[in-house]
């Protein structure tokens, strides 16, 4: 009998969890950054996007990171750091006028 809901398990059949990194993960931030570590393919530096995540506002990083993942650039993180830190002048210039 199907009541139109999907088992949790096929879900989640189609992620590629960390069992380590996720054992670690107890807030919504840091859960984003890890997603975003990832998605940059930049794990190594983790730590540094847990961070941003926790003190960035999420606009301005979802903002880099749709950038970033539209481009074909070769050092993905490279370019987040370079447009993040665009968008935070861009934002303090329109503040200042």
């Amino acid at each position: 009998m199907d009541n139109g809901f999907t088992k949790i398990v096929k879900v989640f059949d189609g992620y590629d969890f960390d069992e380590d990194k996720q054992k670690r993960i107890s807030r919504e931030f840091q859960d984003y950054a890890y997603r975003l570590a990832v998605a940059l393919d930049d794990t190594a530096h983790t730590p540094i996007y847990m961070r941003m995540a926790k003190n960035t506002a999420r606009e301005i990083l979802e903002k880099a990171k749709s950038f970033v993942m539209d481009s074909n650039a070769r050092n993905k993180a490279r370019l987040f750091m370079w447009k993040v830190r665009q968008i935070k002048e861009e934002i303090k210039n329109l503040e200042q006028k």
